[in-house]
């Protein structure tokens, strides 16, 4: 073991050099063979070193500590245990594609069936009240197709008052044409 003195330290380069009475040549000396001192060293401070001769020829101090400034001790870390986690199979990996194909039919059948739920009395009744005289002989009952209806008329006034009727399959305006108003 060898005893010298920083002679010059770059702190923001994490080198410098120590000279000692016991070698001909100043000796480098990096940060990292100073591991576990309390403090950085400082031009002045006394260094007990190995020398390591390096390929270029030049030597190298290691196993490095300062004289006078403790060296801390870091506790043994214990080994955190290796979790495994499970790769998630082939339902886990398919559930939120399905959550997303189920909200979207959800949304059309809902979109496409809230046409056809009749609605509360009370609008019915405005329905009914608004129409012309075949208010007193019609009035909308839930009845949806042209099988439930009786008459032509009756057909055209559930079509032009009731919501969610189903009887102008060719969407030409008049209701019922095959079975009960051949025009």
């Amino acid at each position: 073991m060898h005893k010298g003195r920083i002679k010059t330290w770059n702190d923001k380069r994490g080198f410098g050099f120590i000279q000692s009475d016991e070698l001909p040549k100043d000796v480098f000396v990096h940060i990292s063979a100073l591991k576990g001192m309390a403090r950085k060293p400082r031009v002045g401070d006394i260094i007990h070193f190995q020398v390591e001769n390096q390929d270029n020829g030049k030597l190298k101090a290691i196993h490095c500590s300062i004289e006078g400034v403790a060296k801390v001790v870091s506790s043994p870390r214990k080994p955190r245990p290796h979790i495994r986690r499970k790769k998630p199979g082939f339902i886990r990996k398919l559930l939120p594609a399905a959550v997303i194909i189920a909200v979207v039919f959800g949304y059309q059948k809902l979109a496409t069936s809230s046409g056809s739920v009749p609605e509360p009395q009370a609008v019915m009744s405005l329905f009914e009240s608004s129409s012309s005289s075949d208010t007193a002989r019609f009035s909308c009952s839930g009845k949806t197709h042209c099988s439930q209806m009786t008459s032509c008329e009756e057909a055209t006034f559930y079509q032009d008052n009731c919501p969610g009727t189903n009887m102008d399959g060719d969407r030409d305006g008049i209701p019922c044409e095959r079975q009960l108003c051949n025009q």
